[in-house]
């Protein structure tokens, strides 16, 4: 079964881009996949770890995201963590790249997933 891990601050520490979670559990006992997903109805994007009782989904919601933008701009590595440690999260910035191409002016994602993408990671104009 996939539980859900909420993010509930994102901080940049130390020249890297921290996503951090009340959730307990030893983040040693996880591995990063790479992979990500939108959740346009809760204006969410979706990390996905991996454990050895199944896939973890970590919630990354808007309220986190301008300090996101921050981080990919600055092309720092992104972790996940929590007061017992923290876990890389390879392809991080690939991935958000990728989706915020494939959100921006795509209707499929709903009007308010899109205005809100595209008002916060809107790369400004040369």
């Amino acid at each position: 079964m996939s539980q859900k891990i909420l993010i509930t601050n994102a901080k940049i520490e130390n020249s890297e881009l921290l996503l951090t979670t009340d959730f307990e559990t030893d983040l040693g006992d996880f591995a990063a996949t790479g992979q990500m997903l939108v959740d346009s109805d809760q204006l969410s994007f979706i990390y996905i770890i991996d454990k050895e009782d199944g896939y973890h989904y970590i919630t990354i919601p808007a309220g986190t995201w301008s300090v996101i933008q921050e981080g990919l701009q600055a092309g720092l590595e992104t972790f996940l963590a929590n007061d017992g440690g923290k876990l890389k999260l390879d392809g991080f910035h690939s991935e958000m790249e990728y989706l915020i191409a494939n959100i921006t002016g795509n209707s499929n994602y709903g009007e308010e997933m899109v205005a809100k993408v595209e008002q916060v990671f809107a790369a400004p104009s040369a």
